[in-house]
C-alpha cells in the first residue's frame, strides 16, 4: 500500500527549461541543443549538482570553456532561477494528497542557490515532510544512493512510496531501488494514475 508520494522538483512543481533559459541569455538564434549539452549536461554542472563547486565558480569556469563573459554566465544563472514557474496544478497536487494523510517528500538533482531561490520565492516546499537534494548530499539521480538516502533519513521503507518525476531514467532508478514511478506529464496525469495505484484524494 502506498503510504508516500516522493516528487522531483523541475519540470514536477516547478517549470525547467534549458532552451528557453539559453534564448533569453544569448538570443533566439543560438544553437540550444549544443550549448544545452555543453551547460546542462556537462561533467562541471553535475558537480553543481553535487554541490561540489559554488554557482560563482561554476560560472568563471563555464566562461573560460566556452569562451564567453562571466557576465553572460550571471545573466544564464539569473534565467535559472527565474525561469522556474510552478507548473499548473502541481502544488494543488501536493496539497491535495498531504490533506488526505499520505506523506509528501521531495527528491531532486538540485543546487544549492536555486533551492534557496525556490524556498525564497514560493511557498510549497514546507508542505514538504522532508527534502532530499543532490547538492546536499553529493550524490545524483538515478543511482542508488540518493534513494536509499531518503529511505534512511526519514524510515521510508520503499514498498510504500511512488517516486514523480519527469525523467524515465530516473523512475527506472526509483525502481529498481523497490519504489513504484510515475514519468510525470502533467498534474491531472499524475493525479489520475496515483489514483489508480489505489490512493485516495
Amino acid at each position: 500500500m502506498i503510504r508516500n508520494v516522493i516528487f522531483d522538483i523541475g519540470n514536477v512543481l516547478v517549470r525547467w527549461s534549458p532552451h528557453e533559459i539559453l534564448r533569453l541569455t544569448f538570443g533566439d538564434d543560438v544553437d540550444v541543443d549544443t550549448w544545452s549539452q555543453d551547460i546542462f549536461h556537462s561533467d562541471l554542472w553535475e558537480k553543481l549538482n553535487r554541490g561540489l563547486v559554488t554557482e560563482q565558480e561554476a560560472g568563471q569556469q563555464f566562461a573560460y570553456m566556452l569562451g564567453i563573459s562571466e557576465q553572460q554566465m550571471e545573466i544564464l544563472f539569473y534565467y535559472v532561477k527565474r525561469t522556474q514557474c510552478p507548473l499548473y496544478g502541481s502544488v494543488e497536487l501536493v496539497q491535495d494528497i498531504k490533506k488526505a494523510g499520505y506523506g509528501v517528500y521531495a527528491l531532486t538533482d538540485n543546487l544549492h542557490d536555486i533551492v534557496t531561490f525556490l524556498k525564497q520565492q514560493y511557498t510549497f516546499w514546507p508542505l514538504f515532510d522532508g527534502a532530499i537534494v543532490s547538492a546536499e548530499e553529493g550524490c545524483v539521480k538515478p543511482g542508488a544512493q540518493i534513494f536509499t538516502t531518503l529511505f534512511e533519513r526519514y524510515d521510508l521503507d520503499p514498498a510504500c512510496c511512488v517516486f514523480l518525476d519527469d525523467a524515465q531514467k530516473n523512475i527506472v532508478g526509483a525502481q529498481q531501488v523497490g519504489m513504484q514511478g510515475i514519468v510525470f506529464e502533467h498534474a491531472q496525469q499524475a493525479r489520475e494514475q496515483l489514483k489508480a495505484l489505489g490512493l485516495t484524494f
